[in-house]
C-alpha cells in the first residue's frame, strides 16, 4: 500500500492507506496575523518557535511552515524568511517538517537548510510550477503535495480537479519521482459557498486513492470558512474525510473538537489496535488511582466522607 515517507534528521513519519491519521500542524503560518507578520518581517521568530513547541506537544506529526508576508516582491523577501523559520523550528523541536510556499526559490532556500526529508507544498499544474518545482523535489528526493488548480484557477468541477492531479502525476515520473511521493490535495471548497464542497472532496478522495494511488491532504479548515460553529463542522468534515481515505490533512492540532476526530477516525478505520490510543485518552482513572488527578479527586471523596 503507498506510503509516502517524510522525516527529519532524528524522526520519520508515515503517510499511508494503513496508517493513522496524519495531523500536519497549520499555526506556523502569519495569514491574518499581522503581528506575527510584523515580527517576521524584522527576521524575529520567537512565534515560530513558540507555534512549534506548542503544536509538538499538542500531538502534531509534521509541521507546515509558510513565512509569506505581504511583500512588493516576495521572490526577494520570501527565500530568506522561510530558510530563517524552518531553521528557527529545527532549533526547538525534531518532527518533520512540511515547507509550504508558492514562490519556487523560497522552497529551494529552506530545502538547502531542512534536515532529513521534508515534505515540500507544493506543486500545482501550472506548467511555470511543474517545469521549475518538480525538479528541485527531484533533487532532494524529496515527497511533494500536489494542488488540484492550474493557469485555469480552482474547478468547482471534480472531473476536472481530478485531471489536474492526474496530470501531476503523470508529469513527476517523467522526472523520476514515484506517486508514493506525491500527497494530493484536491482542494476544500467553503460549505458555505459550494454546498457539494464536502461530497466532490470524499468522492474525489476515493479516486485519487484507487485510481492514481496516492495520499491525500488538504487544508482542513476551509470547508467552515464563514459559516458558524465553525470547529464543530471541521472536526465532523476531518472524521468523514478520513472515512472515505483521506489520510492527512493540515489542521490546527491546538482545536480539542480536531484532534478527538482524529482519534475517532482512527478507532472507526481501524487505525487504533485494540483502542488504546482512545482508551488512554479518555478512560475514567480506576479506583485507587494515584496519579494527579485521581489523587486529587479521592482526597476530595474522603474530605466529605469525613
Amino acid at each position: 500500500m503507498t506510503r509516502t515517507i517524510v522525516a527529519s534528521e532524528t524522526r520519520e513519519h508515515v503517510i499511508g492507506f494503513e496508517e493513522p491519521f496524519t495531523i500536519i500542524g497549520e499555526r506556523i503560518n502569519p495569514t491574518n496575523r499581522p503581528k506575527f507578520a510584523a515580527e517576521l518581517e524584522k527576521g524575529v521568530f520567537d512565534t515560530v518557535k513558540r507555534d512549534a513547541i506548542r503544536q509538538a506537544e499538542a500531538g502534531a506529526h509534521i509541521l507546515d511552515v509558510n513565512a509569506g508576508i505581504a511583500a512588493v516582491d516576495p521572490n526577494e523577501t520570501e527565500p530568506p524568511l522561510l530558510r530563517g523559520a524552518v531553521e528557527a523550528v529545527q532549533e526547538v523541536t525534531d518532527l518533520p517538517l512540511c515547507i509550504d510556499s508558492s514562490v519556487t526559490g523560497a522552497l529551494a532556500a529552506a530545502l538547502e537548510v531542512a534536515k532529513g526529508r521534508p515534505l515540500v507544498n507544493s506543486v500545482t499544474g501550472e506548467e511555470e510550477k511543474l517545469e521549475s518545482v518538480l525538479p528541485l523535489v527531484k533533487k532532494h528526493d524529496v515527497p511533494v503535495v500536489a494542488i488540484c488548480n492550474d493557469e485555469t484557477g480552482i474547478s468547482e468541477d471534480p472531473e476536472v480537479r481530478f485531471a489536474v492531479a492526474k496530470k501531476i502525476v503523470e508529469r513527476a515520473a517523467d522526472h523520476g519521482i514515484p506517486a508514493h511521493d506525491i500527497v494530493v490535495d484536491p482542494l476544500v471548497m467553503p460549505i458555505g459557498a459550494v454546498n457539494k464542497a464536502g461530497v466532490q472532496v470524499f468522492e474525489l478522495v476515493r479516486r485519487l486513492r484507487e485510481e492514481l494511488g496516492v495520499n491525500t491532504t488538504c487544508g482542513a479548515s476551509n470547508i467552515g470558512f464563514g459559516m458558524p460553529n465553525r470547529r464543530v463542522l471541521t472536526a465532523y468534515f476531518i472524521a468523514t474525510a478520513a472515512s472515505h481515505g483521506m489520510t492527512s490533512a493540515i489542521m490546527n492540532p491546538l482545536h480539542e473538537e480536531d484532534m478527538t476526530a482524529v482519534l475517532a477516525a482512527d478507532l472507526l478505520n481501524g487505525h487504533d489496535p485494540d483502542s488504546q490510543r482512545w482508551t488512554a485518552k479518555f478512560r475514567a482513572p480506576a479506583a485507587g488511582d494515584d496519579s494527579e488527578d485521581g489523587g486529587r479527586r479521592g482526597r476530595r471523596r474522603r474530605r466529605r466522607r469525613g
